[in-house]
């Protein structure tokens, strides 16, 4: 359900809608085109039935810098895959991001310590013309795997932007990693130098990596050099690596050397050039590394940035983030609309759940990402932040991660700021970008992703590829758009990246969410498609069920997932509790009673099970698919994939689920 309301929650002023990037864009889309384009839906229509044009308008209004223009705007536009963008085209992604040099600020780093950091765009372009002098030396060439274990840092940033400046390939993996993790990522691709840190702090703690890098290092025999920064401790200890290895161990100043960086030549690559491996959760298997080429990551960024988040010169751009998911690659590439980029390492509850309001309030950070678990927990927790906190500057507050509960949308006008864009995002490491994202110029409807992305034809699909509104099914993409997949590593014939996203429809993108488009043109995410429940043959969506059992103080977290039962499916739900709570009858009928209240009664649960933790992603996704295959005994076949993997220890072998 929805949760829908007759008027929004938000409108933007006349002034605001009239000073929004993507209105001025779509004024220009009329007189460039000779269109009258009277709303945003007028825009995002024309925007997917002229994908061609669309994108060389977003080519032109993000700046994009190239040594050479494209023969072609798109080739075989009628194959998915093997749609083939702005071929001839030549650039650069670290020089797109590099176009300012002045003395404002670029990075601000803090930590969970407190210790602050400042990057001005000088100081930024210095450091990594210096950073890709010293990898050119080392060898690295145009197609070398450069990648980092490392904290949400600068230097993390600066190693990013020095590797694909001379056309290395970046991957990343966050350090809260254990290393059999990072190796099944980092052994498929091979990489030659490993940018690391000595270790970490979260919640208090001081977490040593170096152990770690130690393992990952001698298990990837490409690694030809490893460079460390001094974060934990001024001066690390860098024997336990010296002693393992046979190559060089150096530390990232020392590295970076003394002498001032001077011009950057940057390696002017084709519009496909592999930018980016990213990694999926690897929870079914081996984790598919997703190549990601540099001409489409960086138009689909500056399309998300300056046009569905307004992002302009001197805004302050936060998501709170690890390295080890893709809205890290997405917050940095707010370098490109001349942002400042706000970067953040630590817990966001530590020393109290206040310690991101603060930095923001400190700052005047104007937009403001994170979670919706995060929301939900503030929620829990009793936390009011716009009572203590000028947020004054902030304009947006976006959230993904999981769909955002109607209540969330509540709690976020109510306790945070009400007058803000609250811009609930979906989309994924897949497209290193989004589906459904926010508009500015437009308004919040409880409940509701504000619109589809531009110039990506979304549909919600039923079994037989016809569309639906007004109904949930499977999320597609029925034309290409740049920021697909170049393909999947050392996947030769394409056959890996032809079964992920293309078998269900012909020649259609499907991407596994379960959507509703509804009466505004908005999008509800009803939860994966794949962890779907069909009890007696009716789909639900498991958020159906989330956004109603999140709104009971009692629970915490929930995880439900269909158990095979009596030639049938029964839905069956675990709760976590907070501590020194229960799960009595009482307890389970209230439970009950508010899904049945506000879904249908087919979502109400045969089983709740109280549990103690829920199993998680490295990038905080509870694992749905891996607990269904425990309790059915089915092997979860790589549980290093998970953060928590010991969790679904308490999901075997329940009485419970026997009767």
């Amino acid at each position: 359900m929805s949760g829908v309301t007759d008027k929004p929650l938000w409108s933007p002023s006349p002034e605001r809608i009239d000073a929004a990037n993507i209105t001025r864009f779509r004024r220009f889309i009329e007189f460039e085109y000779a269109v009258t384009l009277a709303d945003h839906d007028a825009l995002y229509d024309w925007s997917v039935e002229n994908i061609e044009a669309f994108w060389v308008s977003v080519w032109r209004d993000g700046k994009v810098i190239s040594s050479q223009v494209w023969d072609e705007v798109l080739v075989h536009g009628d194959r998915m895959p093997g749609a083939k963008w702005f071929p001839g085209a030549r650039l650069n992604f670290a020089e797109n991001l590099l176009r300012r040099r002045d003395d404002a600020d670029a990075l601000v780093f803090r930590g969970e310590t407190g210790v602050m950091r400042r990057l001005t765009f000088a100081e930024l372009h210095d450091r990594v013309a210096r950073l890709a002098t010293a990898l050119r030396a080392d060898g690295v060439v145009a197609g070398d795997r450069v990648v980092g274990f490392m904290p949400n840092l600068p230097e993390t940033v600066v190693a990013m932007l020095a590797a694909v400046s001379i056309g290395a390939v970046w991957s990343s993996c966050s350090p809260d990693f254990g290393a059999s993790g990072v190796i099944d990522r980092f052994g498929q691709i091979e990489p030659k130098v490993l940018f690391t840190a000595d270790g970490y702090f979260y919640n208090g703690k001081t977490i040593d990596s170096l152990e770690r890098v130690r393992d990952i290092a001698a298990q990837c025999p490409s690694i030809e050099r490893l460079v460390v920064v001094p974060y934990v401790d001024e001066q690390p200890d860098l024997s336990i690596l010296k002693d393992a290895v046979d190559f060089d161990v150096v530390d990232f100043d020392a590295y970076l050397g003394d002498g001032p960086g001077g011009e950057i030549d940057f390696a002017q690559l084709p519009f496909d050039h592999p930018l980016y491996i990213m990694y999926s959760s690897g929870t079914t298997g081996m984790p598919k590394c997703i190549v990601h080429g540099a001409g489409g990551t960086l138009l689909k960024n500056l399309c998300e940035h300056r046009l569905h988040t307004d992002v302009k010169a001197d805004d302050k751009l936060f998501f709170f983030t690890t390295c080890g998911w893709m809205m890290w690659n997405w917050l940095v590439a707010g370098l490109a609309a001349e942002a400042t980029i706000m970067l953040y390492d630590g817990s966001p509850f530590y020393p109290d759940g206040e310690v991101l309001w603060r930095y923001a309030e400190d700052e005047a950070i104007s937009i403001f990402g994170t979670s919706a678990k995060y929301l939900a927990a503030l929620e829990k927790a009793g936390l009011r932040p716009g009572d203590k906190h000028d947020l004054s500057a902030m304009r947006c507050l976006m959230s993904t991660g999981s769909p955002l509960a109607p209540e969330g949308f509540d709690y976020v006008y109510d306790a945070i700021k009400q007058d803000v864009c609250l811009s609930s995002i979906s989309g994924g490491t897949d497209i290193l970008g989004c589906f459904a994202l926010g508009n500015p110029a437009g308004p919040v409807w409880r409940g509701e992703i504000q619109c589809r992305a531009l110039g990506l034809k979304v549909e919600a699909y039923d079994d037989d590829g016809e569309p639906l509104v007004g109904q949930a099914g499977e999320l597609v993409c029925s034309r290409p758009f740049p920021s697909m997949p170049v393909g999947f590593w050392r996947d030769a014939d394409g056959a890996r990246y032809h079964a992920a996203y293309f078998e269900r429809y012909a020649n259609v993108w499907r991407h596994g969410d379960w959507i509703e488009l509804t009466g505004h043109n908005g999008i509800i995410i009803h939860g994966r498609s794949d962890a779907t429940l069909n009890p007696g043959g009716v789909r639900i969506g498991t958020a159906e069920i989330y956004r109603q059992v999140e709104k009971i103080d009692a629970v915490m977290e929930a995880i439900c997932i269909g158990q095979n039962w009596q030639n049938d499916s029964r839905v069956v739900l675990f709760v976590v509790l907070r501590a020194g709570l229960s799960l009595d009858d009482g307890l389970r009928d209230r439970i009950k009673a508010e899904i049945r209240a506000n879904t249908t009664p087919r979502h109400v649960p045969a089983k709740i099970i109280q549990i103690a933790e829920i199993p998680r992603t490295l990038s905080g996704k509870i694992v749905e698919l891996a607990v269904r295959d425990v309790i059915h005994g089915r092997p979860v076949r790589n549980r290093d994939a998970l953060a928590n993997p010991a969790a679904l220890a308490l999901y075997e072998d329940l009485e419970e689920l026997e009767s």
